[in-house]
């Protein structure tokens, strides 16, 4: 809720900086070249929609976005002077909704300062209860440890936490908890739920058998109090599966991981329009890399590797060589490392800015990857994994992506413990997925190339 209250607020601050801009622009006293005609609340509506895409484009709508307030400055400027260079793009094509220069440029210096102030505001009101749901956790052992682990502020900006309770007393209590936030069951639930203005129950018991208050949750689901199982609470607020929660049945009755023939084809025409839309500005910049891969060392531009892919079909990956010639001369596969001296130098540079991944929009094309969707991973890694981790499979449900869920939001796995949490990204984002979801992943990913997260 917070979120989107923050989202249409920003919406129409934009629309108002243009507005307001144009009036600036038309009254000020300077000899300048001034804009002509009526303002048009249409033109400016739609002008601010591309506006909010660039704003989306550097995470800033992002529940989990954990920047300083001049980090966000910087994030705002940016998704400013981008939509400043691409909106004559869009007038060439939409005349109709052309602003002048002068417009656009005192709507930018505006809309900078009135986005820094909303998000000021955002920041000082967000983290209060207003906003939040409040919950209470039924149940106080291993499961409900769990809670613990929510640490960040951005972990819990969407629920407050008023009390777990112990059905076994609290002697049953884990230690882990704190003692002032655990209680012992009260005569009425719903009654101690009114009492505290409880909005969701979330039912975290190391064991059901003969312990769920059935009656008292139905009073309370009845009485318009959300009840809710740990496992779905925790995937809703960390956009990740809990796999130390998971249990086979949960997976065999959650709704998702739906394979729908509307879905698949709606997503191979995303696949294709999407990577055309990429690779036909990027044509340029993939033929200078390619000059500069030879440059460097006379070896080859491309490097294919074998990779698996949707349903353990393996495949091969196409991506502009950023190691040496001889970066696996023992003939063993090996995960790439912070700082790896086996990187060339303009591999380096590639893989900061993510260069050396645009000849995949080719594996897109031909369709053994997607646009979105997991990253694919070496058949010598996938048997090691898929030993070790649970439902390792199931991320070869969906197509391997270029960009996915997992690279927005934890940093380059370089590890088992990294395959781990990556895991449960990956997971999340096959039984999510949509096109809306896919289209949200492929914009913030202009956010990871330009701060180069997670980037090797």
């Amino acid at each position: 809720m917070a979120v989107f209250l923050l989202a249409v607020t920003e919406f129409l601050v934009v629309i108002a900086s243009i507005a307001l801009g144009h009036w600036l622009a038309v009254h000020l006293p300077v000899d300048l070249t001034r804009p002509t005609g009526e303002f048009s609340w249409f033109c400016a509506a739609l002008s601010a929609f591309v506006i909010f895409v660039a704003l989306a484009a550097m995470g800033l709508y992002r529940l989990a976005l954990r920047a300083t307030l001049a980090g966000v400055a910087a994030r705002i400027i940016v998704a400013v002077v981008l939509t400043g260079f691409f909106l004559p793009f869009v007038y060439y094509f939409l005349p109709a909704l052309y602003l002048h220069p002068l417009v656009m440029v005192v709507a930018g210096l505006l809309l900078i300062v009135g986005l820094l102030l909303v998000r000021y505001g955002f920041s000082k009101i967000v983290d209060e209860s207003f906003f939040k749901r409040r919950i209470l956790v039924l149940g106080a052992g291993k499961r409900a440890e769990q809670f613990m682990t929510l640490r960040r502020q951005a972990d819990q900006r969407g629920f407050k936490l008023v009390r777990f309770v112990a059905m076994d007393g609290l002697a049953g209590a884990s230690a882990a908890l704190p003692e002032k936030r655990v209680r012992p069951m009260p005569e009425s639930l719903y009654e101690y739920a009114q009492k505290h203005r409880v909005d969701e129950i979330v039912i975290a018991l190391d064991d059901r058998r003969g312990k769920l208050p059935i009656r008292e949750l139905l009073e309370c689901r009845l009485q318009g109090v959300d009840v809710t199982d740990v496992v779905s609470f925790l995937e809703r607020e960390t956009g990740k599966i809990n796999l130390s929660l998971v249990s086979p049945s949960w997976l065999i009755f959650e709704s998702g991981f739906r394979r729908q023939l509307a879905r698949r084809v709606a997503q191979r025409v995303f696949d294709v329009i999407a990577s055309l839309i990429v690779l036909v500005p990027a044509s340029p910049v993939m033929l200078i890399a390619a000059l500069l891969v030879k440059l460097e060392d006379g070896g080859p531009v491309f490097y294919r590797q074998c990779r698996v892919g949707k349903n353990g079909v393996n495949f091969n990956v196409l991506k502009f060589r950023s190691m040496r010639v001889d970066a696996e001369a023992a003939g063993k596969p090996v995960w790439a490392k912070k700082d790896d001296d086996r990187v060339t130098r303009i591999g380096g540079v590639f893989r900061k800015l993510r260069i050396d991944e645009l000849p995949q929009l080719l594996n897109v094309l031909a369709g053994t990857m997607s646009i979105v969707g997991p990253r694919p991973e070496r058949p010598e890694f996938v048997r090691e994994l898929s030993e070790e981790l649970p439902y390792y499979q199931e991320r070869h449900r969906v197509k391997p992506g270029i960009t996915g869920w997992a690279q927005m939001s934890y940093p380059y796995g370089s590890s088992k413990k990294d395959a781990f949490e990556k895991l449960q990204y990956d997971l999340y984002y096959v039984k999510n997925r949509t096109i809306l979801l896919d289209v949200m992943i492929l914009l913030q990913t202009a956010e990871v190339v330009l701060w180069q997260k997670g980037s090797r």
